[in-house]
């Protein structure tokens, strides 16, 4: 599903380069729990960042489900990072005026989900991560665990095959933590690919397969942290 090869990202400040990854060889099936680890610098954040088209590469390809990325426009890389792939962020990212459902609604807008579908899809992710009490909620009325529910229930919105989660128990106590890392692990036990980039060794613990990265480069790719 997600291949990449001599993947290499270099960022270009005035006269200053930093590479932050450096020829990556990477592979995730379909339907993997995968966790990304590694001290803060190591390139997981870009890593994050590619995968989800939010960046390309600066050498080498990467392919998701055999479509090479690097070729593609804004608007295509705008439309996969709608359609196929949910973002969860360590700092919620959640419109702070927003109550929970209008919250939810947001991709479902971009994507011209209309009406009465739009209503049935934020209600059952609303559910799906129980908050069907919550829908009128306004992030400032909610606890961080609940935070993240909401960002999952938005990632969720569209019904995407891929999950990315960026350090998402980062913000969240031991328990709210545990509680959103067991959601991960039901996405995935439905069928999401789900890619969970943590320092926290108890969630990579978690996941079928352990990367970990080190200044840049794979440093191990495999089932033991």
């Amino acid at each position: 599903m997600i291949d990449l090869n001599q993947v290499t990202k270099t960022y270009v400040t005035g006269t200053v380069e930093f590479t932050a990854l450096k020829e990556i060889d990477l592979q995730v099936n379909k339907g993997e729990l995968v966790a990304v680890v590694g001290p803060s610098g190591s390139g997981k954040s870009t890593l994050m960042n590619i995968i989800g088209c939010l960046d390309v590469p600066t050498l080498g390809e990467y392919r998701l489900e055999g479509r090479s990325v690097t070729s593609l426009t804004h608007n295509q890389l705008a439309d996969i990072r709608n359609k196929k792939i949910g973002f969860v962020f360590q700092a919620f990212n959640l419109l702070p005026y927003a109550t929970a459902y209008e919250n939810i609604e947001v991709p479902l807008l971009f994507a011209k989900v209309v009406g009465r579908k739009r209503r049935e899809r934020v209600t059952d992710v609303l559910a799906r991560v129980g908050l069907a009490d919550k829908a009128n909620n306004k992030p400032t009325e909610l606890s961080g665990g609940e935070m993240q529910r909401v960002a999952i229930a938005r990632a969720l919105a569209n019904e995407p095959e891929i999950i990315l989660a960026d350090e998402p128990t980062g913000n969240l106590d031991t328990k709210s933590g545990e509680e959103i890392i067991e959601m991960f692990a039901e996405l995935w036990k439905s069928g999401i690919t789900v890619i969970i980039i943590s320092h926290n060794v108890s969630v990579a613990k978690r996941a079928q397969r352990i990367v970990k990265l080190k200044d840049g480069l794979i440093e191990s790719n495999g089932n033991r942290l």
